[in-house]
């Protein structure tokens, strides 16, 4: 079992930076691969950047260039980077946590909670 906990969602400005956290618990950090998800009010569970146990990281086209994924397991924490934001960002932000990597939700065994990323125009 993986409990997943994020943090450092908020409201920024459009262009503006936000650094989201994923905390997870347990010994295990290292033999799970990572997600990050976000979905808005109406929409589906939208796939945005993973990182394999090795490192290894996949964006969707809508954040590749924009948003870096990584890991931390010094802390046991994964990281998403976010830069030049835009309102359509605005989203309720998952990270997601399974064995192999994925680049669908189906694909993750344990999520957070979410935390919210509201962009203003």
């Amino acid at each position: 079992q993986v409990q997943l906990v994020e943090s450092g969602g908020g409201l920024v400005q459009a262009g503006g930076s936000l650094r989201l956290s994923c905390a997870t618990s347990g010994r295990t950090f290292s033999s799970y691969a990572l997600g990050w998800f976000r979905q808005a009010p109406g929409k589906e569970r939208e796939f945005l950047a993973a990182i394999s146990r090795n490192g290894n990281t996949y964006y969707a086209d809508s954040v590749k260039g924009r948003f870096t994924i990584s890991r931390d397991s010094a802390k046991n924490t994964a990281i998403l980077q976010m830069n030049s934001l835009k309102p359509e960002d605005t989203a309720v932000y998952y990270c997601a946590a399974t064995k192999i990597v994925a680049l669908t939700a189906r694909g993750y065994d344990y999520w957070g909670q979410g935390t919210q990323v509201t962009v203003s125009s």
